[in-house]
């Protein structure tokens, strides 16, 4: 079946705008270093902070969460202009979907990207505010007592679905819920390295600064 054209400028404009590499462009503009040739070669914020800046590390947090709320509020209102008859949910699901695949495989640095957190977080904070502030909590207190951010960013993200099904009222297309199954998947299979350290006790700690 052939993609109507109203969805293809959604999953273009969504894609192009959680594509863009804000850890690697930070770290170049402030460090002249490429964040790829740094720990574990990751482009987001964890790996942003081996650089020898936490200011860094955060501000990538903060702008790879906000392009995921801008990428989902975009595929919103030119939802609401191209494809009024279609539930605002389903084009938030598609807008939310292709930015953080635009994260995780960005056109630009040859299709290696981040592993999705902070641009999950982002989209999820608009399409479905309260599950995902659930998981963020989640999130922090396993990152809390344990200071491992691979299994906080797991852990709040598997724990995503279930918030949303639960704290998300009114109608909920199939898409939009398989899409919140489909993101957190994502997120933890990108993490598959650090699954591996994690169950061979070779994964390093918050502080530690090894591989992330």
């Amino acid at each position: 079946m052939v993609m109507p054209l109203e969805i293809l400028l959604i999953v273009a404009a969504a894609y192009l705008l959680g594509s863009i590499p804000t850890g690697y462009l930070l770290v170049r503009l402030f460090r002249h270093q490429d964040i790829r040739a740094v720990g574990s070669g990751n482009i987001g914020a964890t790996n942003v902070m081996r650089t020898g800046s936490k200011g860094l590390g955060a501000a990538t947090f903060l702008l790879d969460m906000l392009k995921g709320c801008a990428a989902v509020g975009l595929g919103a209102l030119m939802g609401s202009f191209l494809l009024p008859a279609e539930p605002l949910r389903s084009t938030e699901a598609v807008a939310a979907l292709c930015a953080v695949l635009g994260h995780m495989f960005p056109v630009w640095l040859r299709f290696r990207g981040g592993k999705g957190v902070a641009t999950g977080f982002g989209v999820f904070l608009v399409a479905a505010p309260w599950a995902a502030l659930a998981a963020i909590t989640v999130f922090a207190l396993v990152l809390l007592l344990s200071r491992y951010v691979s299994l906080a960013s797991i852990i709040g993200a598997a724990s995503f679905p279930a918030f949303a099904w639960f704290l998300v009222h009114g109608n909920k297309p199939a898409f939009y819920v398989a899409v919140q199954a489909a993101v957190a998947l994502l997120i933890v299979v990108k993490h598959h390295q650090n699954i591996r350290r994690l169950l061979t006790g070779t994964e390093s700690r918050l502080g530690a600064g090894k591989t992330a």
